[in-house]
């Protein structure tokens, strides 16, 4: 802090006094205040209250009296702090020009018409231009380029899944012949050595091929992102005769042969039903619903070869990534903010197959949420988790078919039977909703019976249960839009787990008309 000429900053003492009476008897409190008062005024009123045990029946009269002091005995100050700077100015301890420079400068970087424009970015230079090349005849050349990246980091991601297996084959051969000689020449001490050894090369192994798959993906980022913005430069300019050299594609790339089972792949992931509705009192908006029956990762996964359906979702994606059309995606997970174990390790393996280009790695989105929880944590003096029905968002712009992933907590208790409207993870599904009215997600897969995968409690009857439950609170959640967002259509799709069954699936299709009021047809015919 800047000291000022003839100023000395000091802090005074004063005696707030409060009286009340208590029956007969009239209180006093006494309590010494530093001027300024530096705390919050209802901090302050609970700890009077608190330590010096005032009846509550005073506890207003206290909190205004104590307002009203801090008040007066502020502006005294500040009142005879300003007569001694204007008796500084008045006999010339302060130079008035050099006062004067100091408030225009003052009021020229606070006062926002005097500010200068702010200088945009890299990130949003790289949106802009990646958004109008994606539109232009340049897109298949960005794709191009991209797929060609994904099946470089896929190529090694399958180098290091062979060196890992290789390494696990080897360890267990070896453990299998200490186990022999378990209780001959090997103790249960040799036998613990072992295996901490075989840990420790798992590790160093794990840690290797992680620092090199970082680094490539890293190089690749830099690498497309310098591309794209020489290319727009190159196409800024009429008179470059290279243009169309660099904008030359090859088509085989992205429309090779089908790997073997990948066809198989595509109509089981395709056991889908579609549906139009209009919801609303007076002014109606259409939706669209879908049903699907697929493994939740199976949108965001890329394949190395693949149909042409392949290349138009992946094209669809880019040409939505800066747009008011955004897809979104629930994933259901537990309270703890990592990728260590189950869905949440499986997506991080997905995420981690294709470089993303625009926005940071998983890894690092996932510190920076850490971070607000450790920060909510120490406000709140409680060991805070997230809790269940709360969530978190990650960006993506290198999935299949979706931007957003909602992470949303949930617990055990989503495979009861005996869940309400009033669950934390219902509520969670509405937050969510409201969060992509607010922020142009026009496209949301939710998981209709809020598991990812089938288990032998969820029988029938708690399918069809689960099934109408979230149907009913997502229907009330969609018209609860239109005062949200004033009336946007949308895309809802219902996802059920891979397992299954045909018949269960279209018991749910025939359950979603009923509660939507599916638009029906009308045939006009004129009368003779």
């Amino acid at each position: 802090m800047k000291k000022n000429k003839g100023k000395v900053n000091t802090t005074t003492e004063k005696e707030f006094v409060f009286r009340f009476r208590a029956g007969r008897n009239v209180c006093v409190l006494k309590v010494p205040l530093q001027f300024p008062v530096q705390e919050n005024v209802n901090d302050l009123h609970g700890r009077l209250m608190l330590l010096h045990k005032i009846p509550c029946f005073v506890e207003n009269e206290l909190k205004s009296t104590l307002s009203t002091f801090i008040e007066s005995e502020t502006i005294q100050d500040y009142d005879r702090e300003a007569e001694l700077a204007l008796q500084r100015l008045t006999t010339g301890e302060v130079d008035i020009n050099q006062l004067t420079n100091k408030w225009a400068k003052a009021y020229s970087e606070t006062t926002l018409e005097h500010a200068h424009p702010e200088e945009p970015c890299w990130d949003e230079d790289f949106a802009d231009v990646y958004h109008e090349l994606i539109h232009s005849p340049a897109s298949d050349t960005l794709l191009n380029l991209e797929h060609s990246y994904f099946v470089s980091v896929s190529e090694l991601i399958s180098e290091r899944d062979m060196e890992l297996k290789k390494l696990q084959e080897r360890q267990a051969a070896e453990m299998d012949k200490v186990m022999q000689e378990l209780g001959k020449t090997m103790t249960d001490q040799d036998v613990n050595a072992f295996a901490s050894q075989h840990f420790d090369a798992q590790q160093v192994l794990e840690n290797k091929w992680a620092n090199e798959l970082k680094q490539v993906t890293h190089i690749q980022k830099q690498e497309y992102q310098e591309w794209v913005i020489k290319l727009h430069q190159d196409m800024q300019n009429p008179n470059n005769s290279t243009i169309n050299e660099e904008i030359k594609v090859q088509p085989s790339q992205l429309t090779v042969e089908s790997e073997p089972g990948a066809r198989l792949y595509e109509e089981q992931r395709q056991l889908e039903e579609s549906f139009t509705i209009h919801l609303g009192a007076q002014l109606k908006t259409m939706h669209n619903l879908r049903l699907v029956r697929a493994d939740v990762l199976d949108f965001c996964k890329h394949r190395r070869h693949g149909s042409s359906g392949t290349k138009l979702r992946r094209l669809q994606t880019a040409l939505s990534l800066y747009s008011s059309s955004l897809c979104g995606l629930v994933l259901l997970v537990d309270n703890r903010v990592n990728s260590y174990s189950g869905i949440k390790r499986d997506f991080a393996t997905v995420s981690k197959e294709c470089t993303d280009f625009h926005f940071p790695r998983l890894e690092e989105q996932l510190e920076v949420v850490q971070q607000v929880v450790l920060y909510a944590r120490a406000q709140r003096s409680s060991k805070h988790k997230v809790q269940p029905g709360e969530f978190y968002i990650s960006r993506h712009s290198n999935l299949s078919e979706v931007h957003i992933v909602f992470h949303l907590c949930v617990d055990d208790n989503v495979r009861s039977g005996n869940i309400t409207a009033r669950d934390p993870a219902i509520m969670g599904l509405r937050n969510i909703l409201k969060v992509c009215c607010t922020h142009d997600v026009t496209t949301i897969t939710i998981p209709l019976l809020l598991v990812h995968d089938m288990s032998e409690e969820m029988t029938i009857p708690w399918c069809l249960k689960r099934a109408e439950l979230v149907f009913k609170c997502v229907k009330g959640f969609m018209m609860e839009m239109a005062s949200w967002d004033g009336g946007i259509s949308r895309t809802v799709q219902f996802l059920v787990p891979q397992s299954i069954s045909e018949e269960m699936f279209y018991q749910l299709s025939n359950m979603l008309p009923q509660i939507f009021r599916v638009s029906s047809t009308l045939t006009l015919t004129s009368k003779r």
